[in-house]
């Protein structure tokens, strides 16, 4: 574990086999989490002795909390300040949901520092005028109850409800990170989040190998989304797990981190 300190802000991170040769593997955790729904595919790809980095965005987990509206530009230069302060040129940057954008913005900002995309459960289209009031409303409520009903009310949809019922221990890391999460941190998120570019026209230029990974029950963001951007990604690669709703990696992790390494296998070490 380390802390990053960028201006005001300190971002706690893990990296994980820093001596490791493969190319790096960075994941950024999705809202209202925080670095320790990666927990699973750090264990495995950890494994081989490739580095994996995992950071907690600013206002969530352990790093600082800020106020306000975070956009997803922020989020994106916070990952490159890291790496820059781990002296890593070069990374496979994978999210799930809002980490999926802010990887999808980090490439808009600096395409020439990835070696391969890992896009779970994400969309790329920008936010429409309903959803925006919507992410606005969710934030102000957020700040005046609190994160304990909105996690209560959205657990369903984050763990597929079989799921729910068959790793309750899944359930229970779900729903503690999003009552963890400080309200201040999740509502700037939000506010930011609903202001994001369409990522559609930068995604057609994605130039490195591309995984994109989605729950075939997810409901926030459907198989249709995954389709979507894996028509426009050259050479992107597909899969759909079965059984899974909004976080794969944690209730199918087997069948994740397969996928995952299979993928990362299939890298160049050498560009």
């Amino acid at each position: 574990m380390g802390t990053f300190i960028t201006g005001q802000i300190a971002i706690e991170y893990e990296d994980h086999n820093p001596e490791g040769t493969k190319p790096p593997l960075a994941l950024v955790h999705g809202h209202p989490f925080d670095r320790s729904m990666w927990t699973p595919q750090v264990q495995h790809v950890g494994r081989d002795g490739r580095r994996v980095i995992v950071s907690d965005l600013r206002g969530y987990g352990r790093s600082t909390v800020v106020p306000g509206k975070t956009p997803l530009r922020t989020f994106a230069q916070d990952i490159a300040d890291l790496l820059d302060h781990l002296g890593v040129a070069e990374i496979v940057l994978g999210g799930l949901s809002m980490g999926g954008q802010i990887v999808m913005e980090f490439h808009r900002l600096f395409p020439d520092r990835l070696r391969g995309l890992v896009l779970a459960d994400t969309a790329p289209q920008a936010e429409t005028e309903e959803g925006r009031r919507t992410r606005n409303a969710m934030a102000d409520r957020l700040l005046r109850e609190g994160m304990g009903p909105h996690a209560d009310e959205v657990l369903s949809k984050m763990v597929a409800p079989a799921n729910i019922r068959r790793f309750p221990a899944v359930a229970e890391h779900v729903l503690g990170m999003m009552r963890g999460t400080p309200p201040e941190g999740a509502a700037a998120a939000l506010r930011g989040r609903a202001e994001r570019p369409d990522y559609v026209a930068s995604l057609s230029r994605v130039r490195v190998p591309t995984l994109i990974v989605v729950g075939s029950d997810d409901e926030f963001t459907p198989i249709a989304d995954a389709r979507l951007m894996h028509r426009i990604i050259p050479g992107s690669t597909l899969a759909v797990v079965e059984g899974a709703g909004h976080m794969p990696n944690l209730e199918r992790p087997a069948e994740f981190n397969e996928t995952l390494q299979k993928f990362l296998d299939s890298i160049p070490q050498e560009q």
